[in-house]
Parts: C-alpha cells; structure tokens; sequence
C-alpha cells in the first residue's frame, strides 16, 4: 500500500471516536517496530519524523526510501503517513514534500498570529497541490522536542477565537492547539485544559492533535479524544522502553557486544509500547 496524507485517517478517527497515533522515527529499528506494530494490530499510524531525526538517519529522501523499502519487505496493508513533525519553516516543509513526505507540520508558534497564519498559508497552498496534509500549532507546547526548547515560563494556552481563525484562513487538515501537554516527561501530573479543547473544537471542527501523549492518563486520553482530539504524538514513551530493554539486555549479558542482540531487545520493546498505545487510543483493527 503506498504512502497516504493524513487527511483522511483523521477524519475517519474523528467521525468513528478514536485517535490515530503518530509515533516518531529516531532509526532503523524504531521504523521496523512501528510498522510491524501498525501491521499486527490492523491500525492506521503517523511516522512522525523531526528535522533533527531526518538529519541523523540521513535525511529526508532516506528516511522515506527506509520506510517505503520496509512497507513493501513487510507486507504492510495499514494506512501509513510519514510526517514532518514541528517543521521550523517552508523552506524545510518544502524540501520535506518534494523528499516524498504525505504529510508536514508547519510550527509557526512562536510568531505572532498574523505571521503564523501567513506562513501557514504558503505551506498548504503547497501541500494541498501534492495532495499532502498539513498540520499547524498554536499557542506553546512546553517542554523540549529535539531541538526545540520551551520552558514552562514560555509554554501558553491557545486562544480558541485564534485557533478559530488561523484554522479558517488557512485551510489547514488538522490542528494542535496548546492546552497544557508538554514534550518529555510530565512534572507531576498533566493539567489538559478541557474546557478550551471543547470550544476550539466547536470553532474550528477539524480533527485536533495532542502533543505529548507520554505520560497522559488513558481516562484523559479519552476525555481528549471525545473533545475531538483524532492524533496523539507519543515518542518518549518509545525511547524510554527502548533505553530500559537495551539497559536490561547489556547487564543480563556483558558479553555480548553484537549491536543486533540489544538493538533486537530495543525494538521488541518499541513494539510492545507501540501497540499497547495504538489499544489505548482505540485506533486498533481501525485500518
């Protein structure tokens, strides 16, 4: 099955009460857990990619080869989008979307809202003639996701009459509003600002994204996805399992320096986490 925009597996999501996934892509192994999770579980799933991620795995054009080559070695018949996640600017969406990418999140938070929603304009109006979707942030997600920092002075709430309008001047397919998840692991417990995601939903009606799903409880989880929450970003939950495996596997065996044995471990473990999210979200036997 090849590559598809996320447009559609969100909608679906939205429409039938539960949210589809985006897991991030760190490497190979990551990659491998991910879709053969997505595969066994009959779900639907989003390969978020990060431009720090993309650099490390050998950049955009690779990481879409990797995915594509093990779609096809694994047999995989679930819908898969490969996203850019927290793109930092057109010119990088762009490259992202000529590199073969069916889906791209523009990150124009940090400008003024005038500015975030011009520039989230020029990305779409690319997008959509690609027939790529396109994901667009408003407000300050606290917390650091790869090369982004925003400390809990800086992380703000987004304002529903703002989302209302960057949503209806930009045409955008999905939306994430700010409202108290942060990137990493939580200092304490979450705070989601419910009441703020119900009224953007009512204002914008697209399908809306939680970021920072690591850590949420599985009842505000599905309080989220009934406010019409239909994308969840979980990627520190998969790289604290991993570590843990690896970690596990090395002290049971210091004998073995083969990169395979623990690296095995590692995504058996991504595997696992993967999944068990994907039940958790409702998105399972979805695809």
């Amino acid at each position: 099955m090849p590559l598809v925009s996320m447009k559609e597996m969100l909608e679906k999501a939205k429409a039938e009460n539960y949210a589809v996934g985006q897991f991030n892509l760190n490497n190979l192994e990551f990659t491998q857990a991910i879709l053969k999770a997505a595969q066994e579980e009959n779900s639907p799933v989003i390969l978020g990619v990060s431009e720090g991620a993309a650099r490390y795995m050998g950049g955009f054009k690779l990481t879409v080869a990797m995915v594509k080559a093990l779609m096809e070695e694994y047999n995989v018949t679930v819908p898969v989008a490969i996203h850019l996640d927290h793109g930092s600017s057109f010119q990088k969406c762009a490259e992202a979307i000529h590199a073969g990418f069916t889906s791209v999140m523009i990150d124009g938070s940090h400008h003024p809202l005038e500015e975030n929603i011009a520039l989230t304009k020029k990305v779409v109006e690319l997008a959509h003639i690609h027939g790529v979707s396109v994901e667009a942030e408003l407000g300050r997600i606290g917390g650091q996701e790869d090369d982004l920092i925003v400390d809990d002075a800086e992380a703000a709430y987004a304002v529903p009459s703002e989302c209302d309008q960057l949503v209806r001047e930009t045409g955008v397919d999905c939306f994430a509003p700010a409202l108290g998840s942060v990137h990493g692991p939580y200092k304490g417990e979450p705070n989601l600002g419910f009441d703020r995601m119900k009224e953007v939903m009512e204002l914008t009606g697209v399908p809306l994204v939680l970021h920072g799903g690591t850590g949420i409880p599985t009842k505000d989880i599905q309080k989220a996805i009934s406010l019409g929450t239909a994308k969840i970003n979980v990627n520190t939950e998969n790289q604290i399992s991993s570590h843990k495996a690896v970690k596990e596997y090395i002290g049971a065996n210091p004998d073995k320096y083969d990169p395979r044995s623990y690296l095995t471990a590692a995504r058996d473990a991504i595997q696992s986490t993967v999944a068990g999210k994907m039940r958790e979200f409702g998105s399972s036997n979805k695809a």
